[in-house]
């Protein structure tokens, strides 16, 4: 499209009289100017009308020149099984929806440089079929940058291993090139799914938020527009979110239509942030992108809940304006894998916080796809605007397999875990090589150096830049952790104790919100205290990969001999003081349903089911102490299990019994007793 024009045109129908045809010319070219300077262009009598466009005029969508308003529901399809998208979209859609909101993640369909993945839960084009198949027009916002929780915000690590400096978000010739890359592999999969080609792809996203961005860079985003609308090409909507407040306008783009975000923490404002809005979108419909029922959840804090009634209340006012909105998350789902982001408080004030595995976000529905009281009191709002549509829905049952016991079987850091999880050579060099420079998306680094004299009994050992945790060995003997959440970066060493430092450091999640570029690992000096004052700095590192993938966990399990596990006295141990240790066990199934592992009494840690990643545990930091099993993983017959335990087992005697989980039909979210937590 020439001139640099957005994806959307007005919809405005101008009538020229025979008579006096020159005073109403320059009333309809006067109009059309000021339309074109709020985000929109005319349609000629040569262009067909867009299928979705807007009336500036009336301040309404309209969808095949009929007004139109759209009430939709968050649902990211990477945050469950494809065997669960419909029944997910189906009770949706029983609620009232008529339209689905969904990000794209770049970093899960492209994982590696040049390499792409479009299949299971990467099969973007699948799920928006059954959206449409369920009824929903589909709001779509391709990022390519999402936060959304994720882990870096959905760009893909590589970019760091490959451009270690690169300033992604704006119009750093090497982003631009690698994002024009990936939407040339992304957009052209999604043209038959447009409104304008006969799908129910309606709108599309240019960025996510980028007001609340530092950079400002508005050759960037109109660039972005320029590239999306290249795809697009004027059969879908093109629009942007932003943070209602005083800096709007770095995210509003020429020719784009914008749109907010607020939650029932700011309805008290309402009119306050329509005008935010005027100030840079003076007319067409009112459209809150992100309404919250809920919110997220850090580890290690309380779990985030919203009242259902406030969260009813507050959607019938939005409403009230004849505003569009999409509520995020109507599903929230589950951060599978090593997916769950992070977030840094910029005051300082908190600091690095990860996100947990759950995004149950204590959404309109529940983590396992269920309806709450939140879901009926929203749809009984969504009914007074929207006929609700007459459907039957046919949850799966939720059911506990009881205690499953489990074989400690083998140590991560001994040669034979070594052998069959580290990925590659070690690799040796001055400095601590970063997650990013040995290209691993997440999972574990081990850092060794040999250890010098001491100088001092006790010396500190103190790291500069850590990211984000680490378990510290001396020839693998625990003798402490660091951590970026509780900033504790230091700790004494005593004379004797070995000769190799050994550094276990966890990728607890990547930065998802503002800052882009979290590289994981150990960053600046490694050192030990002088008797003088000074610092001796420990170089000559090896480092090795552990990313803990899912398949090789499973073809590790899968070659196990018979009755394989660890010497006794190691298996005794409930600290785990030579490093984290895999344990294995099976459970018998014989009705399939939803089921939540817990873990309670455990330290922290990876669980894979039937060689499938459900995510980090950690029931010591909580609040989350189950993780969701989905029925969809399960057969009936046996079922395996495997944890990966970096800090303890929850064997609480030295007699034979073995240690153990739990199956229960019940999630855990918020917390458990003292008791269980001794």
């Amino acid at each position: 499209m020439s001139g640099g024009s957005g994806g959307f045109r007005c919809n405005r129908k101008l009538t020229l009289a025979m008579s006096g045809g020159f005073i109403i010319l320059l009333i309809a070219l006067t109009v059309g100017l000021y339309v074109g300077l709020s985000g929109s262009n005319d349609v000629t009598e040569n262009e067909e009308t867009p299928a979705f466009s807007i009336d500036h005029q009336a301040n309404t969508f309209l969808l095949n020149g009929k007004p139109f308003r759209y009430v939709a529901g968050s649902f990211h399809y990477f945050r469950a099984l494809p065997e669960a998208w419909r029944n997910r979209l189906r009770t949706m859609r029983a609620a009232g929806l008529n339209a689905l909101d969904t990000y794209v993640e770049w970093s899960l369909h492209n994982p590696h440089d040049g390499e792409y993945n479009w299949e299971g839960i990467a099969d973007l084009v699948k799920f928006l079929e059954i959206a449409q198949e369920e009824d929903f027009y589909i709001v779509l916002r391709p990022g390519p940058y999402i936060c959304a929780e994720r882990d870096n915000g959905g760009l893909p690590h590589w970019l760091f291993t490959k451009y270690p400096d690169i300033k992604v978000r704006t119009n750093d010739p090497r982003y631009i090139a690698e994002v024009s890359k990936w939407y040339a592999e992304l957009m052209p999969r999604l043209k038959h799914l447009l409104i304008g080609n006969g799908g129910k792809i309606i709108m599309v996203q240019v960025e996510n938020e980028y007001a609340a961005y530092y950079a400002c860079d508005h050759d960037y985003l109109n660039w972005l527009r320029d590239e999306t609308d290249k795809y697009v090409e004027n059969k879908a909507l093109l629009f942007t979110v932003d943070i209602p407040n005083e800096r709007m306008h770095c995210g509003k783009i020429d020719n784009v239509f914008a749109t907010t975000d607020f939650g029932i923490d700011r309805i008290h404002e309402i009119d306050q942030i329509w005008k935010y809005l005027r100030s840079v979108q003076p007319t067409g419909p009112l459209v809150n992108s992100e309404f919250y029922p809920g919110w997220l959840t850090h580890w290690q804090e309380m779990n985030q809940r919203r009242d259902p009634q406030e969260v009813a209340s507050a959607l019938k006012t939005i409403l009230s304006y004849n505003a569009s909105v999409n509520l995020y998350m109507f599903f929230g789902g589950t951060n599978f894998g090593f997916t769950a982001g992070a977030n840094y408080d910029l005051d300082g004030s908190i600091g690095y916080t990860a996100d947990i595995t759950s995004y149950d976000y204590d959404a309109v529905m529940d983590e396992a796809g269920g309806v709450t009281k939140k879901y009926e009191l929203v749809k009984q709002v969504i009914g007074e605007v929207l006929e609700l549509p007459s459907i039957v829905l046919n949850p799966a049952k939720r059911l506990a397999y009881g205690k499953v016991e489990l074989t400690p079987t083998m140590e991560l850091l001994s040669a034979e875990g070594r052998a069959a999880l580290a990925k590659g050579a070690p690799v040796k060099s001055a400095k601590p090589k970063s997650f990013e420079e040995m290209d691993q998306y997440s999972g574990l680094l081990l850092y060794e150096t040999p250890l010098p004299s001491l100088d001092l009994d006790p010396t500190l050992l103190q790291v500069e830049d850590l990211r984000d945790r680490a378990h510290v060995f001396v020839d693998q003997q625990l003798v402490g952790t660091l951590s970026r959440e509780a900033r504790i970066y230091a700790l004494p060493l005593s004379k004797g104790w070995g000769s190799t430092l050994q550094l276990l450091v966890e990728n607890q999640g990547r930065i998802n919100y503002d800052r882009a570029n979290d590289t994981k690992g150990i960053f600046g000096k490694v050192t030990l205290q002088l008797h003088n004052g000074g610092a001796l700095p420990l170089e000559d590192w090896t480092t090795t990969a552990y990313p803990l993938e899912a398949i090789t966990i499973e073809n590790w399990r899968q070659k196990l001999p018979e009755n394989a596990a660890l010497d006794s006295s190691i298996a005794k141990q409930r600290l785990l003081r030579s490093g984290p240790i895999l344990y294995t066990g099976s459970f018998q199934v014989t009705e399939v349903g939803d089921t939540y592992l817990n873990p309670a009494g455990w330290g922290k840690g990876v669980a894979y089911v039937n060689g499938f990643n459900l995510g980090r545990y950690w029931p010591l930091g909580g609040p989350q102490i189950t993780l969701y099993v989905p029925n969809e993983l399960l057969k009936v017959g046996s079922n395996s299990l495997v944890l990966i335990e970096y800090q303890r087992c929850n064997k609480t005697t030295n007699g034979p019994e073995l240690p153990a989980v739990q199956f229960d039909a019940v999630a855990q979210l918020d917390g458990e007793s003292s008791e269980a937590q001794k």
